[in-house]
């Protein structure tokens, strides 16, 4: 049957097709498009996760601190993953100042070069139809969006596990080793960007140039051995120069116990994610895991914190797991929304291509994005540790690859009864799924979900009649498949660029309705809205603002000093002293004190809790001590220390409240806290209460 469309590259011998000349207007146009989204009132966001922002700050002062990833300029404490993704933006405020234009910019770079490598990595077997689709589908999922415009170390995880995945394909083509290696290569360096988490790709990797790759066995798995070792060496250089640094003259750790980087990778980061044991994480009953699920109050109805997050059903301090979570109310919105397409496309593509030789790159691109999809999927699925919904960014190649190369290897097979009997079930079950989750926000555009489902319907039946899959009218019914497929998620990718999102936890589109289970995915009245703030949303509140005008953080326009929603002083967010997971915001009046004879001392302040110190730190652009680390729980420094360095006059003032205040901190940091008070006189300058640690 002759189509108008190109038709896909079979293997490697075959040569490239022709380029049209749309092609290249039409790439531009989703790059260009793509870049103006990322980017579109960048700053309003300030500095998003001041976690990160007051590392990236340190790294543009600090050689030293730049190749830790450490928390401050002073090097006392790290933030808990590895510093690629840090590098990046730090030379950027190195080069433009600090403001968040210039730490957020190659975050929205990042996502663009994800989209760019995504259809070229589609096209090459598929063509340019299924490559601009993939881009597209892409760079509209929800996520996506949000983590693209953000300072978490996502965006850079998400290129990286691209470029495997082009590299590994290229491997398949032609058999080179070289691929292989450069497959090892781009997994190493994401792992120096959020270390365990790009394992997940590591066994769809391996299987597929196992199964398909071109020598002969023995060389394929010596290809692969290579790519091991690749990998190794491109991210173990850092670990093994940070292991062998003496502990003395290089930064805390932050995130570990024993002060070791090993330690941090294969327990806080590592199985502990897994199986919920993450020592010096928040835990349910004791520990700052329970003191934040005590400030969040009687959750029990609504999906709140009941208790263990066992794998197979079951809330938890993170939600509760099982073959299901990945639709639940907390993760839905941010990526669930072509999932269903993805998986019976990834089957019937597998299907069409089930007689192809075993080298056939097309049948090797399903099986990697497969793999890819259903192994981070389960994944996040069962574990039962820290669980965070912006996670589900790492799903969103894999879901719009499988529905790109799906839906363009079914239409040009479309002349036979079950391929289109397969498009049509995938237009229904997504145009169901939208429905769903459309329905959790019912004030959010209503008349959306009706206009999803009535065009799927249509196009459903539609796809069933060979004359109307023909000629012109073939096109008006790929539109419709199209609206059914990207409506909802480019709403909510509309929703998120409108909304400023400061904090930790952050999810993207609008608030949805009972996403509570936990810190990894509150939502509705008194949870945490889709812009990572407590309480509901706040737009229009009153916030601070930040070098380059950018919005300084989260306060919910809190006055200074106020309780939050949670009913604790900082207990999770929000108020001028910051707290677990929000940025501190000081006034004025406050960040004058903190700057003066800021030369004299090494930190001009210490707080307990990496968020509460990292709001003053990006303030005076000095470093401020994080006692305690992001959690508050690590032992650094250890009372001894602390009183060294108040006796050799190198902290100017210790900063009450935020995560240690009303909550009184874990370990060292109660003790360094308990004694600052029974030592020193308290002063309250706007809200916050601070003791000089000089006089």
């Amino acid at each position: 049957m002759t189509t108008t469309l190109e038709q896909p590259k079979v293997d490697a011998a075959e040569p490239p097709p022709a380029r049209r000349r749309w092609e290249p207007w039409a790439l531009a146009a989703l790059l260009v498009g793509t870049a103006v989204a990322y980017i579109w009132g960048l700053g309003a966001s300030g500095w998003a996760n001041s976690f990160y922002a007051a590392a990236v700050q340190a790294g543009s002062e600090s050689w030293k601190a730049f190749f830790f990833g450490s928390s401050d300029a002073a090097n006392s404490i790290t933030v808990d993953k590895p510093p690629m993704s840090l590098w990046l933006m730090s030379l950027s405020v190195r080069v433009f100042g600090l403001s968040s234009w210039a730490m957020l910019v190659p975050q929205a770079l990042l996502g663009v070069g994800s989209v760019a490598l995504l259809y070229a990595t589609v096209k090459r077997w598929f063509g340019a139809p299924a490559g601009l689709l993939a881009g597209l589908v892409l760079a509209l999922t929800p996520i996506a969006v949000l983590m693209f415009r953000f300072n978490n170390p996502d965006a850079l995880l998400v290129l990286l596990m691209i470029a495997s995945v082009w590299a590994t394909l290229r491997a398949v083509e032609d058999g080179r080793t070289r691929w292989m290696v450069l497959t090892g290569v781009f997994v190493g360096l994401g792992f120096l960007t959020k270390q365990l988490q790009v394992m997940l790709v590591v066994p769809p990797l391996a299987l597929t140039y196992l199964v398909a790759g071109p020598p002969k066995f023995g060389k394929r798995l010596a290809q692969c051995f290579a790519a091991l070792g690749a990998m190794i060496v491109s991210a173990g250089w850092w670990l093994l120069i940070v292991e062998l640094w003496p502990a003395s003259s290089r930064p805390w750790i932050g995130g570990s116990q024993n002060n070791s980087i090993l330690e941090l990778t294969l327990g806080y980061n590592g199985l502990g994610r897994l199986n919920g044991e993450e020592t010096g994480s928040v835990t349910p009953g004791g520990g700052a895991r329970g003191e934040a699920a005590a400030a969040m109050g009687d959750a029990t109805a609504g999906g709140g914190l009941p208790g263990g997050g066992a794998p197979g059903g079951g809330g938890g301090m993170w939600g509760s797991t099982g073959i299901t979570r990945m639709f639940e109310s907390a993760q839905g919105g941010q990526i669930a929304w072509l999932i269903p397409a993805a998986l019976i496309l990834l089957v019937a593509g597998l299907a069409l291509r089930g007689r192809a030789p075993r080298v056939d790159t097309q049948r090797a691109s399903f099986l990697v994005w497969g793999l890819w999809l259903l192994v981070t999927g389960l994944t996040f699925s069962f574990m039962a540790g820290i669980f965070h919904a912006y996670y589900t960014v790492a799903l969103a190649p894999a879901v719009a690859a499988l529905v790109a190369i799906g839906s363009v290897t079914l239409w040009r097979r479309r002349d036979t009864l079950w391929v289109r009997a397969v498009l049509a079930a995938t237009l229904l079950a997504t145009a169901a799924m939208s429905w769903v989750l459309l329905g959790r926000s019912a004030s959010f555009v209503p008349w959306l979900k009706w206009a999803v489902v009535v065009v799927g319907i249509v196009a459903a039946v539609a796809v069933l009649v060979p004359a109307l899959t023909r000629g012109r009218i073939a096109a008006v019914v790929a539109l419709a498949a199209l609206f059914t497929g990207l409506a909802g998620p480019t709403a909510y990718a509309v929703d998120t660029i409108a909304t400023p999102h400061t904090g930790s936890i952050v999810s993207a589109g609008p608030n949805v309705e009972g996403a509570r289970g936990g810190p990894g995915g509150m939502g509705g009245p008194g949870g945490m809205d889709g812009a990572g703030r407590m309480g509901g949303r706040t737009d229009g509140a009153a916030v601070s603002t930040a070098p380059g005008g950018a919005v300084a953080g989260a306060t919910d326009g809190a006055a200074p000093g106020a309780t939050d929603s949670m009913g604790g002083m900082g207990a999770m967010g929000g108020g001028a002293a910051g707290g677990l997971l929000s940025g501190s915001n000081p006034s004025a009046e406050l960040v004058s004190l903190l700057e003066q004879d800021s030369d004299n001392y090494t930190w001009v302040a210490a707080a307990i809790g990496s968020n509460s110190a990292s709001g003053y730190q990006l303030a005076t652009e000095d470093p401020v001590m994080p006692i305690g680390g992001f959690n508050g729980s690590d032992p650094s420094p250890t009372l001894e220390q602390f009183q060294q360095y108040v006796a050799d006059g190198k902290i100017h003032y210790f900063i009450s409240g935020g995560r240690g205040g009303g909550m009184g901190g874990d370990g060292t940091a109660s003790e360094i806290s308990t004694w600052v008070q029974e030592n020193f006189t308290a002063v309250t300058v706007d809200g916050v209460t601070l003791y000089d640690l000089t006089s």
